[in-house]
């Protein structure tokens, strides 16, 4: 296959960037945004930066790293990745747990370059999140290529065929590597499970049987773990309006004001965590393994390998103990402090206080939350203990 074959879904290369440039200097909606993340620059310095911008990865590093240095220094307590399980020369496909819809995958570029990659993702994106022009054309500046959803099946099996073939692309001709979550959407509970059917669609690219063409991706679990996750209080108000009303969806709105939240939200720490690439283990499996056995098996190890990988702060133990109040046996073994449990108390009631629904069920709420942080400890302890 040629790189024309995925004109429809690719990023830009550095021959379209120009065009790209022009469209979006043009936007009002792009311009005012600008506006609004660097006050202080005059937009035609912004624009003669860009236009300096050869390459995609020129761009991220010129735009992307900087802002996301600044972000990190404001709106975190600090951010590091474990790469000792990976080879910084090779290039990966990174299965990660999905906690923000923009921040995930914009992290993870920074923390390659700084862990001594060369590069840093192609990034797998909803064109759910792609309806404003000027957005589809900045994330194709910026490595994404577009996950095609609204489709009827037909039509979503010739697409599922298509992104397989370019990931395996990316890896193989364009030596880059490749970032997508382990399942569409993101956990509302934190209960971090790779849909197989993400693995069967990556087995559709490549040549040889399913174990090959998944070692030809060189399938890494990346393990995410914010110490707080701004939308934590969307999400439990998710779960209310769905509860209340089995109907009810989300908006472009509701989309718009996580990903908001997401990036400028109070975060903690957050630590990313590769685990070995899963090569070897695909090797060792029985060759007769039966095909839909294959990709549960293959999903199974991703999860314990991100759950084993997960860093667990506090407020993950406070929240298993405030969820089995007879218990409290993190606080008996001394994993935090009565302090940081009162801490932790004062920060939910605050998120808890953003919600304004009809009814709200504040114990509902409370319960939702709670989970939330109780359920990666949870799975950190069952994956601990089949090592």
């Amino acid at each position: 296959m040629t790189i024309s074959d995925f004109d429809a879904i690719r990023p830009f290369g550095p021959e379209e960037l120009p065009a790209a440039y022009d469209r979006l200097v043009a936007d009002p909606q792009f311009r005012a945004v600008v506006a609004y993340l660097y006050p202080q620059i005059p937009f035609e310095m912004i624009e003669q930066k860009m236009r300096g911008c050869k390459t995609n990865l020129d761009f991220q590093m010129a735009f992307c790293y900087g802002f996301l240095e600044n972000l990190t220094a404001k709106a975190s307590l600090g951010i590091d990745i474990d790469t000792e399980a990976v080879d910084t020369n090779a290039r990966y496909t990174f299965v990660s747990n999905h906690r923000d819809i923009v921040l995930d995958s914009a992290l993870l570029d920074k923390l390659l370059v700084d862990a001594g990659f060369t590069t840093t993702c192609e990034v797998a994106i909803g064109d759910n999140l792609l309806s404003l022009p000027w957005v589809k054309d900045l994330v194709r500046i910026n490595k994404s290529f577009i996950v095609e959803r609204s489709l009827q099946p037909r039509e979503m099996l010739m697409a599922s065929k298509r992104m397989a073939e370019y990931m395996h692309y990316v890896i193989s001709e364009k030596n880059d590597n490749v970032w997508i979550a382990q399942r569409e959407g993101r956990a509302k509970d934190s209960n971090d499970r790779t849909q197989p059917s993400i693995l069967k669609m990556m087995a559709m690219g490549g040549t040889g049987t399913h174990v090959e063409r998944l070692q030809q991706l060189h399938i890494v679990p990346l393990a995410i773990s914010y110490e707080f996750d701004p939308c934590d209080f969307l999400k439990a108000r998710e779960f209310q309006l769905k509860r209340d009303n089995p109907d009810w969806k989300k908006g472009k709105s509701d989309d718009v004001e996580s990903m908001k939240t997401g990036i400028m939200g109070f975060k903690g720490h957050i630590h990313y965590h590769c685990a070995p690439c899963i090569d070897e283990f695909l090797a060792q499996l029985p060759a007769e393994t039966p095909k839909t056995d294959f990709f549960n098996i293959v999903a199974a190890h991703i999860d314990r390998e991100i759950h084993r990988n997960y860093r667990i702060y506090p407020a993950n133990y406070i929240a298993a103990d405030m969820l089995d109040e007879t218990s409290q046996k993190f606080f008996s073994a001394g994993k935090y402090s009565a302090d940081e449990r009162r801490q932790f108390e004062d920060y939910l009631q605050g998120q808890i206080a953003k919600i304004d629904i009809p009814g709200k069920d504040v114990d509902f709420l409370r319960e939702r939350m709670l989970t939330m942080y109780a359920n990666p400890l949870r799975n950190h302890i069952a994956a601990s203990s089949q090592q």
